[in-house]
């Protein structure tokens, strides 16, 4: 890898690290040493780029610093492409027309050296057939998620019985054949899955619910791994007693 590549990598890893990465850590990446990459640092210091940090600590770079818009990687733009593929196969309406949008932007925008990794990519998603419609406005749903407000869902389960739920929408699982809308229950008192095409209708609210998202998130990504790992134990358990 030549240098300037790797400097180049090495702000890609700072940026997508949610804490401080040690030099080991991106050593291991870039396949290069430790003595390398604190070279590497001390030049991108030197150019003024915000890094933060010290060896054996990690390094965090600054918020406000970024490179020029796409300047991408023919892997980074196969990468971008084949997500936005199966977005424009299994989203929403209006996201499956902001992926295509995205494709459209990638193509005009790349240098022309670099636009046939977005026209005629090596990687295809193969498009999903059986995804039943959303049976409530998903544009609305992500505004409520973003936005941190309630949502009432007249819901009807797989035995037909029906409920009115008021919910925190969290997050929008897209299955390979289904929807589902995460969120906490009032009425459960428990985070649950709602299949959007499940969903009799919907009433979005103003009221805020008292969780600020990013923290109402954290905690239902701690539920799942609580759950995945119970699940774990209940089949081991099961291996050992057969």
């Amino acid at each position: 890898m030549r240098r300037a590549d790797r400097l180049f990598q090495i702000i890609q890893i700072l940026r997508r690290a949610r804490g401080p990465i040690t030099a080991d850590r991106i050593a291991e990446e870039l396949e290069t040493s430790k003595r390398t990459i604190y070279r590497d640092i001390a030049t991108l210091i030197g150019q003024r780029v915000p890094i933060r940090g010290e060896a054996g600590f990690g390094y965090v770079l600054d918020d406000g610093f970024d490179l020029p818009p796409l300047m991408l990687t023919p892997d980074e733009i196969e990468a971008a492409v084949l997500g936005a593929q199966w977005v424009a196969g299994r989203g929403d309406p209006a996201l499956a027309r902001a992926a295509e949008d995205l494709i459209a932007k990638i193509a005009v925008a790349v240098p022309e050296r670099l636009r046939p990794f977005v026209l005629e990519p090596t990687g295809r998603a193969v498009p999903a057939w059986s995804t039943p419609p959303d049976r409530l406005n998903m544009a609305q749903v992500r505004a409520a998620i973003r936005s941190g407000t309630k949502i009432v869902l007249d819901y009807s389960d797989e035995q037909d019985r029906r409920s009115r739920r008021t919910v925190w929408p969290i997050t929008v699982g897209y299955h390979e054949t289904v929807r589902l809308l995460v969120a906490w229950c009032e009425l459960r008192q428990a985070f649950r899955h709602f299949r959007t095409d499940r969903v009799e209708g919907a009433e979005f609210l103003a009221d805020r619910y008292p969780e600020r998202p990013g923290i109402l998130r954290a905690k239902w990504r701690a539920h799942r791994e609580a759950e995945h790992r119970r699940y774990k134990a209940i089949k081991a358990a099961e291996a050992s007693a057969a």
